[in-house]
């Protein structure tokens, strides 16, 4: 069945004669290895590249027999020929094979993103879950469709935005095959994630969603149906750079940045700073607006002079118990009162009937977020106080600057965000502003089970390679303990500009050598980093078998750190 109802895509079940199929089943259970992989943008078990089958030795191959004549069957010219002719699609490479074997157990996921890259032309699944006991759809694992708008970028041209809401979800089945057209900006799709077992369900029976999948190219030099530069054509036009950035005025959150008069020059940090002009530049008033907030203790000398000279030294901070305990509570009643309430499914909904909308497009984050100045209402939330009281305040930029050695914060641009279980996170996202920025995080999310709670305080102390190790022990969950995402990251950036674009964002988990800062979802802390140009940043999906919601309020703040700082806040 083929059908357009979001974009050219089909079903046909059944495709393989069912022993050959259940044989190729128990060859890869038997003889393949799987390696974990986790990025930004999936978690997945995952084979080596089929298509190299043939350069196995006659050993191995002699293992395989099946699932080798699988692979040939599905690019051999007839059944290329029928795809061709049923998507309407073009002529399709026998030569160029590519295809591996993925399984999802519970927890794995594959976020939204469009198959766009270099000579693709068709896009296949084929499933090889238990055939002695059907897939249920409440597990997840369904393969879903998002729906694109078509709307004028800023030279008038169409531009294709996807919506942040799939319009089709396709259940795994065995022996079923669901494939769909690969098309610039417009076939984003995403694997749910494979639910773990619920209260009260069977967890002796794992869920696991194991499939061929892979594509289908345009001919090769010599096949029928080549074309002289097409190929460079099409990687011209898939370039993710021009994919992502023509749309990008109509993503949501917009930059809505504050600039910030100049301040009288502050000299000194922390404590003297604190302590030479008190009246002029952390004055008394300054202090009793932060009190109704901040901790006491963070609004200290002493304590000041530490968090400068470890923000000095580390160009990060972490900062337990950040707020009061009296406004600590009231935030943490207002948020487990609102996880008790239902959330409108779409986002349509959600940002017509609650105070929040959906960030977009869903290839680059989606997560709910209010901005500062925005609050409809005269009553407040505890959230809105933060937004749009003491986070744009002058005396927490004066605190802020005094923290971190700057001499001005000539910018603020602030968010508060919700992460809901089963359905948010953002991708990671590069920084290319000319000098470095100050962002912040405070976590205020109440539940427990996000991390690991032993030993916390000495791993935040910690040099950079046991902070490695830090967010490798956060991420390592026991058998009753899943892990379930929702860590923020920084990474360093990849210098090599002209890199495959099939790699693109693997920000790979299993190199730790890229990890420059990481905390997991946590109650009332508050985290501060200085970003350099380059670095990549994001926050891992939130699985749904998370105890709650992943709450935040961030910051991205313009800093000056006077000329003669410079040389020594190029840390980072």
């Amino acid at each position: 069945m083929l059908t357009g109802a979001s974009y050219k895509h089909g079903v046909i079940h059944p495709l393989i004669e069912d022993s050959l199929l259940r044989s190729v089943r128990n060859e890869i259970k038997e003889h393949l290895d799987f390696t974990e992989k986790e990025t930004d943008i999936y978690k997945i078990f995952q084979s080596g590249d089929l298509a190299n089958l043939d350069g196995l030795d006659d050993a191995s191959l002699s293992k395989l027999p099946s699932l080798l004549k699988l692979r040939d069957a599905l690019y051999s010219a007839r059944f290329r020929e029928y795809l061709s002719a049923v998507t309407g699609s073009g002529k399709l490479s026998g030569r160029k094979t590519d295809m591996a074997i993925n399984i999802y157990n519970e927890g794995c996921h594959l976020l939204c993103h469009d198959d766009v890259i270099g000579s693709r032309r068709l896009s296949y699944i084929l499933y090889l879950t238990d055939p002695d006991t059907p897939w249920q759809s409440e597990w997840g694992g369904a393969l879903r469709l998002y729906p694109t708008t078509t709307k004028k970028d800023i030279n008038g041209e169409d531009v294709l935005v996807p919506s942040p809401d799939f319009s089709l979800s396709i259940p795994p089945a065995f022996n079923q095959l669901s494939f769909f057209t690969v098309q610039p900006g417009e076939s984003f799709h995403d694997v749910e994630e494979v639910y773990h077992p619920k209260e009260g369900e069977d967890k002796s029976a794992k869920r696991v969603r194991m499939a061929i999948s892979g594509w289908f190219h345009i001919p090769q030099k010599g096949e029928d149906g080549y074309e002289e530069g097409l190929e460079e054509k099409l990687a011209e036009r898939s370039s993710l750079a021009q994919l992502q950035g023509r749309g990008d005025i109509y993503d949501l959150p917009q930059a809505k940045p504050v600039v910030c008069e100049k301040e009288p020059e502050i000299k000194g940090k922390g404590k003297a700073k604190m302590e030479e002009e008190p009246s002029s530049e952390f004055s008394e008033s300054d202090l009793n607006f932060l009190l109704q907030y901040i901790a006491p203790s963070y609004l200290t000398p002493d304590i000041a002079e530490e968090m400068s000279d470890t923000f000095s030294n580390e160009s990060s901070l972490n900062l337990d118990r950040f707020l009061s305990d009296k406004f600590a509570a009231r935030v943490r009643a207002y948020i487990e009162e609102q996880e008790k309430q239902e959330l409108p499914k779409s986002s349509d909904e959600i940002q017509a009937k609650t105070e929040w909308t959906v960030a977009r497009p869903p290839h680059k984050q989606r997560y709910l977020f209010q901005q500062h100045g925005t609050a409809t209402s005269d009553q407040k939330t505890p959230i809105q106080e933060l937004l749009n009281d003491l986070f744009p305040s002058l005396a927490f930029r004066k605190w802020l600057a005094l923290i971190t050695g700057a001499e001005h914060i000539t910018s603020y641009d602030l968010l508060a965000r919700r992460f809901r279980r089963g359905q948010d996170y953002t991708l990671a996202s590069g920084y290319d502003g000319e000098e470095p920025r100050l962002e912040f995080t405070l976590g205020l999310t109440p539940t427990p089970g996000w991390e690991k709670e032993t030993d916390e305080d000495e791993e935040m102390e910690d040099e950079d390679g046991e902070a490695q190790e830090k967010f490798k022990k956060k991420e390592t969950a026991s058998a009753d303990e899943p892990a379930v995402g929702g860590y923020e990251i920084y990474m360093a950036g990849d210098d090599e500009d002209d890199g495959d674009a099939a790699i693109y964002k693997s920000a790979a988990a299993d190199e730790d050598d890229g990890i420059l800062f990481s905390t997991a979802a946590g109650w009332n802390r508050l985290s501060i980093v200085l970003r350099d140009s380059g670095t990549l940043k994001f926050v891992k999906y939130v699985s749904a078998a998370a105890n709650g919601d992943r709450w935040d309020i961030t910051g991205e703040m313009g800093v000056d750190f006077g000329d003669d700082e410079d040389d020594e806040d190029d840390d980072e």
